[in-house]
């Protein structure tokens, strides 16, 4: 495994020096280790296999996290530098064209080679490297790249948890990643079978049982009127201030008066959207998400499943009876959309949904015990803007005006794909601590629905 422990400070440099490595050797520590940590509970074999295209093998996570390090830092500002082993820079290259081939994103779960303990070997020379770098360097600028590998692991290490549960859902028998020790509310473990296809409605006649409705929702008044969002520009890119490009330049919108819900849309609520025939009704969705419904032959989310008498959900922890006042989760754009309009409101722009979160981010870190979504009674944050699920918003994503991306191989890492996706504001169960703020622009195109994303109604003020 990484050689983490191999990361210590040099204690003969100058105090001011000595404390600015010591920050950045903690940070690096804290986020490797992390990664590892999230890795542990999947075997060898769950760490080669690769679901789907847009998802990729946890050991090639691993990996790719590395040579982002050994790529941006190592090999331009650590003199003698020997790469571990030069065929990784086309295995692990993710999509940066600047930096030559890559192998194919489809294929990476065809890389049986090299074997997840080697990765780990890969993981602890870099880190060590790493180490030997901070004690000759201490520019700001590898600071500030320092800095971007560091919320690119943690990015990744989110895409780990969303890509783990989508594999392990292909599996007849759904396996928990990590067993249940105590779930997100009240929610119990259930071993047992189930199809690995498309979700499917109960057949007909058939009754499916659920609990008590949620509480009831309430709605945060805005006026409108101008205001500002977006990231103003800071330096240094410490850990405190950091933000991606895309976030920038801050700049000023203009609102129509608006309501925005104070929680997330429960499963019991999507149950009541379910039980009126809202896969059913193409009054509610888009054309292209109704194609995906017929073609895909949607019924419910991606996670339920229908047994006997009630629904199941598929989570991290494994297969849990659906409780009704937990948040629904792995929904599509085209899903969220569809409900808002079933639901006589509409999805808040990202705009709007900054304006009203503009609060100190409370509960928005990954915790390793509490794999799921909570409800809002339960969760640290019982508005539900952080820590829960990613909520998609109205927004197309593209680049704020004035926006400029960087130059080099570095300005690949936003900007060329800010078409054809949705913008998802806030922060889910598995984001790690110190990766959420306000400003944050996640994005997915509008039919996927692996990621840990909720749903968050707005409406309009007459």
């Amino acid at each position: 495994m990484a050689r983490n422990s191999m990361i210590q400070p040099e204690v003969s440099q100058p105090d001011s020096q000595l404390s600015q490595n010591q920050t950045q050797v903690d940070d690096l520590l804290r986020v490797r280790e992390l990664t590892e940590q999230l890795a542990a509970p999947l075997s060898p074999e769950d760490q080669t296999v690769q679901s789907m295209p847009d998802a990729s093998p946890t050991k090639w996570h691993r990996a790719h996290t590395t040579w982002f390090f050994e790529t941006f830092l190592l090999q331009p500002h650590l003199e003698g530098y020997e790469p571990f082993n030069p065929e990784f820079a086309h295995l692990f290259n993710s999509y940066y064209e600047s930096l030559g081939s890559r192998h194919p994103r489809a294929e990476r779960g065809l890389l049986s080679r090299p074997s997840a303990e080697e990765v780990g070997s890969y993981r602890g020379y870099v880190d060590a490297e790493l180490n030997r770098l901070f004690e000759t360097e201490g520019s700001a600028e590898v600071a500030d790249l320092l800095t971007l590998g560091l919320h690119h692991e943690q990015q990744h290490q989110e895409l780990l948890c969303m890509d783990a549960l989508h594999l392990l859902s292909l599996h007849p028998a759904w396996p928990a990643y990590k067993p249940d020790e105590g779930s997100a509310d009240e929610g119990s473990a259930d071993e047992g079978r189930a199809d690995a296809g498309q979700s499917s409605a109960p057949a007909a006649g058939q009754v499916v049982a659920h609990a008590t409705a949620p509480a009831p929702m309430n709605w945060f008044r805005h006026e409108g009127g101008l205001a500002t969002i977006g990231q103003a520009e800071s330096a240094p890119a410490d850990r405190a201030t950091f933000c991606f490009d895309n976030e920038r330049p801050q700049h000023q919108v203009y609102l129509s008066p608006y309501e925005i819900s104070d929680r997330l849309i429960t499963c019991g609520e999507w149950l009541e959207f379910l039980e009126d025939g809202g896969y059913c009704r193409s009054e509610f969705w888009m054309a292209e998400g109704w194609a995906l419904v017929a073609e895909q032959e949607l019924a419910a989310p991606m996670y339920w499943r229908a047994e006997d008498t009630e629904w199941k959900v598929f989570g991290l922890a494994g297969k849990q009876p659906l409780n009704p006042q937990q948040p629904v989760s792995n929904i599509s754009w085209f899903e969220a959309d569809a409900f808002a309009r079933w639901s006589g409101a509409r999805l808040p722009t990202e705009a709007e949904w900054e304006v009203a979160a503009n609060a100190p981010v409370a509960g928005a870190h990954l915790n390793l015990d509490v794999l799921a979504p909570r409800s809002a009674g339960s969760s640290p944050d019982s508005q539900q803007w952080f820590g829960e699920l990613w909520q998609w918003t109205e927004s197309s994503y593209r680049p704020y005006p004035g926006y400029r991306a960087s130059s080099g191989a570095i300005g690949e890492y936003n900007g060329k794909f800010m078409m054809n996706q949705q913008v998802l504001r806030g922060s889910s169960f598995a984001t790690p601590a110190g990766h959420a703020r306000t400003t944050y622009r996640n994005f997915f195109a509008p039919a996927k629905s692996w990621m840990f994303s909720g749903v968050r109604l707005a409406r309009d003020i007459p």
